[in-house]
């Protein structure tokens, strides 16, 4: 729901963690979470670590990337029949990552085994007005999910449901023409309490959270911290314990290709990737698709997608690229509050 993320204020508390060391088993590298670097936090590696002449190898090539021009990474990646599409900073990226790889690769295992198996691509489309007023209250009327399968990188299957809004159950003029929703899809829709239940039975089918980990993936923070949130209060419903960690692509896709946060809208993103959007904006099953495209090209790219946001207690806290990999729990229906 891009019109609307953009005018929602959101605030993010920073979570206090302890600095671990990093791992340097990891073959793909971590797309910073919090927006820092690591050169100036103190860790107890030895300097041993990092003393391998492969390191030194990948750094020396690192700076002649630096140096080339566009159009000399863009030969060099066809030389490896990588993607050529996208901005001088992605294919900088994109092509350091392949050489650390392919150094790293005969050196160390990867840590393939312990990532997600699946990520849950969500971006919700709610009630809205020409101006968002603070006071209007947004209503969940699509819930699409995308699922992204992380070993094929494809996208395996989706999921799609209307619902009716209560508090607003007429919708305005510029909801319906800025997301394609008609009135007559949410009158004959069911109320958000059974499609949540829908949603619910679907991932219980694909056997997430159960036989395969899991994380969910939305494009900012505003579709779990607030318009999920906003929807449980209007039901009564306590907040779903699988929806309270996630992956912020837009945090993750600025910190790993050292993007401005005014690059990180889905349509900056996608054209500084080389890609056009393909379908209808503001469709909420569209914008997933396309999120998870994103997604696609990120770990083909090198970025470990990891969860960076969390919410607690009604706050919204950043989650430290420290943290353990651990996916989503099964999805249960909330009790009521």
């Amino acid at each position: 729901m891009q019109a609307q993320k953009e005018n929602v204020p959101q605030q993010v508390v920073e979570e206090t963690t302890e600095v671990r060391a990093p791992d340097s088993s990891l073959v793909k590298q971590r797309c910073r979470l919090d927006g820092q670097e690591d050169n100036n936090k103190k860790t107890t590696t030895g300097s041993s670590d990092f003393s391998d002449p492969v390191y030194k190898e990948i750094s020396l090539t690192n700076g002649y990337i630096n140096r080339m021009s566009r159009d000399e990474l863009r030969a060099k990646l066809a030389e490896f029949k990588l993607d050529t599409r996208g901005v001088k900073d992605v294919l900088k990226k994109r092509l350091k990552n392949y050489y650390k790889k392919e150094k790293l690769m005969h050196k160390q295992p990867t840590n393939g085994e312990n990532y997600y198996d699946y990520i849950c691509i969500i971006d919700f489309e709610a009630t809205c007005e020409e101006g968002n007023q603070p006071e209007f209250t947004h209503e969940i009327i699509e819930f699409p999910i995308v699922l992204l399968n992380t070993r094929t990188l494809e996208i395996e299957d989706t999921f799609q449901r209307y619902v009716k809004p209560e508090i607003n159950p007429r919708l305005s003029e510029f909801c319906i023409n800025l997301t394609g929703i008609s009135q007559a899809l949410v009158d004959k829709a069911d109320d958000f309490p059974k499609v949540l239940q829908h949603a619910i039975e679907w991932m219980e089918q694909k056997e997430l959270g159960s036989k395969y980990s899991y994380s969910i993936l939305t494009d900012g923070s505003w579709d779990m911290s607030k318009f999920l949130n906003i929807q449980c209060r209007v039901n009564r419903l306590r907040y779903p314990s699988f929806a309270k960690k996630w992956i912020n692509i837009r945090k993750a896709y600025g910190n790993f290709y050292k993007m401005p946060r005014s690059q990180t809208k889905l349509s900056s993103m996608l054209e500084n990737l080389g890609m056009d959007y393909d379908g209808r904006p503001h469709s909420g099953l569209d914008d997933s698709k396309n999120i998870a495209r994103i997604a696609i090209r990120m770990l083909q790219d090198g970025c470990e997608l990891r969860v960076n946001e969390r919410l607690h207690g009604g706050l919204l806290l950043s989650v430290s690229s420290s943290t353990p990999i651990e996916g989503a729990p099964a999805p249960q229906m909330p009790k009521l509050r």
